[in-house]
């Protein structure tokens, strides 16, 4: 049922574990061409989903890449101790992605909107990260050995802007010439479970609010010149969705679940969703705080990975 409904209110499935989850829930088995691989940590679980073949990319939906998802419901807590470990979790594969000259050109971009909050945490990971290449510019002398070059943007979007996202950072690129962009963004989940909970990197860049059926133009290799990593938190989760699962537990518990109930279903969810044009998506009342919280992970992590050699101290120096 779950897949139907996401034909039938064109959601795309941001997280790539989600779409092997309901592909491999109607399958059975394992998806040809995709390749997958777990590791635990104290507060978190990482499932690296590697999709090698066109066919398995026809199949999840999802283009052919890397997605490393990083799992820890902790984020949503006051927990220290999981947050550092998540930033460290971060940095650890977001190195392994990423083979960079020592004085690499590294751009950042915060997607989203800073005028809706749910939106709005690629902004705030720009707020929060450590930006360098005005000091190689203006004062190399302040500079430690081995620094990158790090700039960052929030180009906003395209309702704000009147521009397409992604020709805005092609105009940037093309002027700084950086060897890797890195864009930050929301996504959509199937479950609620993983809003600010679940950390999804991805070497096959981004289209910007796919994942709430508004399509852009992507943001990766083809479109940039460079190699795009994209680093995205589900945020909120489609209404259909979680009417679908409504639905579907009572429909089990009632032991009616025939066609005749599916279809009811549907035709219930499409009713209710309609005066919103069957877009309707959901966050939590405390997202002003997740968001906050998540691009300090988020941002320690981009910045542990680009400048190894910092240490805490330095990291504090320089924002300051």
């Amino acid at each position: 049922m779950l897949s139907e409904v996401y034909q039938n209110f064109g959601i795309s499935l941001d997280l790539a574990l989600e779409a092997r989850e309901i592909v491999r829930g109607e399958t059975g088995q394992e998806i040809p061409g995709v390749k997958v691989d777990q590791e635990n940590y104290e507060h978190a679980q990482v499932t690296i989903v590697n999709i090698m073949e066109q066919y398995a990319e026809k199949i999840m939906g999802k283009p052919v890449g890397i997605y490393i998802t990083i799992e820890a419901p902790l984020i949503r807590e006051n927990n220290p101790a999981a947050h550092k470990e998540t930033g460290e979790i971060l940095a650890h594969y977001l190195k392994t992605l990423v083979n960079l000259p020592e004085y690499a050109n590294i751009l950042l971009v915060g997607l989203g909107n800073w005028r809706a909050t749910p939106d709005a945490l690629g902004p705030e990971v720009i707020e929060q990260s450590l930006v360098t290449r005005h000091l190689f510019n203006y004062a190399p002398q302040t500079l430690k050995k081995g620094m990158r070059s790090v700039s960052a943007m929030a180009p906003g979007v395209l309702g704000i802007t009147g521009i397409e996202t992604a020709e805005i950072i092609k105009g940037v690129a093309e002027k700084i010439h950086p060897e890797l962009i890195i864009t930050i963004d929301s996504l959509a989940a199937r479950s609620v479970t993983r809003i600010a909970t679940t950390i999804q990197i991805a070497t096959t860049g981004i289209k910007p609010g796919s994942g709430i059926g508004n399509q852009r133009s992507g943001i990766n290799q083809e479109t940039m010149g460079v190699p795009v990593i994209a680093i995205g938190v589900p945020t909120v989760v489609h209404a259909a969705v979680i009417a679908s699962d409504a639905i579907e537990q009572y429909l089990k518990q009632a032991q009616t679940n025939n066609q005749t109930s599916l279809n009811f279903s549907r035709e219930a969810i499409n009713k209710v969703l309609e005066p919103f044009g069957g877009n309707l998506t959901v966050t939590p009342k405390e997202i002003d705080a997740l968001i906050h919280s998540t691009a300090q992970i988020i941002a320690a992590g981009i910045t542990s990975a680009l400048q190894p050699e910092l240490t805490q101290d330095d990291y504090t120096f320089y924002m300051h």
